[in-house]
């Protein structure tokens, strides 16, 4: 993450550092990798959204010497490759992230993990990576002097891969979540550089512990497991996207199309008729409330993903045995 960006402003404690929404949407794509990084620390960025759907907050705190980083933002993926790190000439840190909204994808060594709200995400500035999310998502990372955590670059990637496996993670997950739980008060404290000191040798002890560990069978398949849930809240979230594919679902998870069929398969789900089935339910729903009275079946169909009115009627009377205007009018009798 950039580390020397301009101050635009404070708010509640923290340097604002960007606020997209007081950006042109045109300039908001080079403002965005503007504030992410520079010239010292490349990276490719990609939005997920064309450039007018672009939207990202990004503060920062500095507490005893360690760099605080929080960001909310549309879906996008900022990659480094081995270019990237040679051409790296800032002074090598190491950021330690948690993941407070939506389902992160992370990529070190060609291993692809997901990542979600009880997980730590920990990168080594000198490695390369991929790393996103699709929809609204947030993190809040910290950066270590490498040179103060003393962990060679080799140890921090193989670690990386395994927290889960450190009986140390939860210890240290619920140490960074009350760092940042004021962050802000804690800047002024006079504990502070204490306070970064006992988080820099957390953070050592879980690395080294993870990477001396054994990964535990049950702590590998925990994400697959709840693979199908994951999948199924994703497409109810997106319904109201046409551009709702298989290959969008599937890059949301880090899985290829393949995948996707077959464990929507084991489920017995045929995704296209599950994706229209959910959206003719949600239409129903809509119709039968009376905040979107105002609504025509149109704008009705358009929310839920439609892109033919006449072709969400026939879908929804074949349903339903009711057209979506007669269905509305049994509600309001």
């Amino acid at each position: 993450m950039r580390q020397n960006a301009a101050r635009t402003g404070d708010v509640g404690g923290s340097v604002l550092l960007l606020d997209l929404n007081a950006v042109r949407p045109r300039e908001r794509p080079e403002a965005f990798h503007h504030a992410l990084t520079d010239s010292s620390v490349p990276n490719d960025v990609v939005h997920e959204e064309p450039a007018t759907g672009i939207h990202a907050r990004m503060e920062a705190w500095r507490v005893g010497g360690l760099d605080l980083f929080a960001t909310r933002n549309s879906g996008f993926e900022v990659r480094r490759t081995e270019r990237h790190v040679r051409h790296h000439r800032s002074h090598p840190v190491v950021s330690v992230s948690l993941q407070t909204e939506g389902t992160h994808r992370a990529e070190v060594g060609g291993v692809r993990r997901l990542l979600g709200p009880d997980d730590i995400c920990v990168f080594h500035e000198l490695s390369s990576r991929v790393y996103g999310w699709s929809g609204d998502g947030a993190s809040q990372a910290m950066m270590l002097d490498m040179n103060r955590l003393g962990v060679p670059p080799d140890v921090v990637v193989k670690a990386s891969a395994r927290l889960r496996a450190s009986p140390m993670h939860d210890l240290v997950l619920n140490h960074l979540r009350g760092v940042w739980r004021d962050p802000g008060r804690l800047e002024g404290d006079p504990g502070a550089p204490a306070l970064a000191a006992a988080t820099t040798e957390l953070v050592r002890a879980l690395l080294l512990s993870a990477a001396h560990a054994e990964e535990a069978p049950e702590v590998r398949s925990v994400m697959d497991e709840t693979l199908l849930t994951r999948v199924k809240t994703y497409v109810r979230h997106h319904l109201a996207d046409r551009e709702l594919t298989p290959e969008r679902i599937a890059a949301a998870h880090a899985i290829s199309v393949r995948r996707l069929y077959l464990l929507l398969g084991e489920a017995g789900i045929s995704l296209e008729q599950w994706l229209i089935t959910e959206r003719l339910a949600k239409a129903r729903q809509m119709l039968a409330a009376a905040r979107y009275d105002r609504l025509t079946v149109a704008a009705v169909a358009a929310r839920c993903g439609f892109s033919s009115p006449s072709h969400f009627s026939r879908r929804f009377r074949a349903e339903y045995g009711r057209t979506p205007n007669e269905w509305r009018r049994t509600r309001q009798e």
